[in-house]
């Protein structure tokens, strides 16, 4: 699941660095991962999908997402 996370995040343009972080937020993977509620990874999912569609990028993040087998998706409870 963070794989392919990183992967949608390299399909969004328009990234840059802002103080320490990153606008968009960067996807939590990694140790983030772990230390992420269900909740945030849904927020930061929400974010990275509203960022591609006010940067053009929408169809091409849908496609990618169209293309994850089943066990690539993170679901509640997971």
């Amino acid at each position: 699941m963070p794989q392919a996370w990183n992967r949608l995040y390299d399909l969004l343009p328009g990234k840059s660095r802002v103080g320490a972080g990153w606008e968009p937020s960067l996807p939590l993977i990694l140790s983030a991962w772990h230390g992420s509620t269900a909740m945030a990874k849904g927020v930061r999912f929400l974010e990275h999908i509203e960022w591609a569609a006010s940067h053009g990028a929408l169809e091409e993040v849908r496609q990618f997402l169209a293309t994850l087998p089943e066990d690539q998706w993170f679901h509640l409870g997971d």
